[in-house]
């Protein structure tokens, strides 16, 4: 991937749209409805789009062990302990339960 460091300008809507120029796409695999990450970093915004080749690279890390839970098991209980916890800072504060 040629990656060689060009300062290109763009400009950004009144609803804070901008559009990556098309040589830039094609470089990064962006095509109509590719979702991004952005993240505030020192430099300025960071742009990185989700892409096929990004979700190919990622298959299989949530991958679990055999006779192990399910991801969305283990996910559901980890939900109802943090809404249990929640629930018992919430009692403290306010002297009672919900």
């Amino acid at each position: 991937m040629n990656t060689t460091q060009t300062t290109e300008t763009v400009w950004f809507t009144t609803k804070g749209q901008v559009v990556i120029p098309l040589r830039l796409r094609k470089l990064f695999g962006i095509e109509d409805g590719t979702k991004a990450v952005v993240q505030a970093t020192p430099e300025g915004i960071l742009l990185k789009p989700v892409t096929a080749a990004t979700i190919r690279r990622l298959r299989g890390i949530l991958k679990r062990k055999p006779g192990a839970k399910s991801f969305d098991a283990e996910w559901a209980e980890h939900k109802r302990e943090e809404r249990r916890l929640e629930e018992a800072k919430y009692a403290r504060c306010t002297g009672g339960s919900r």
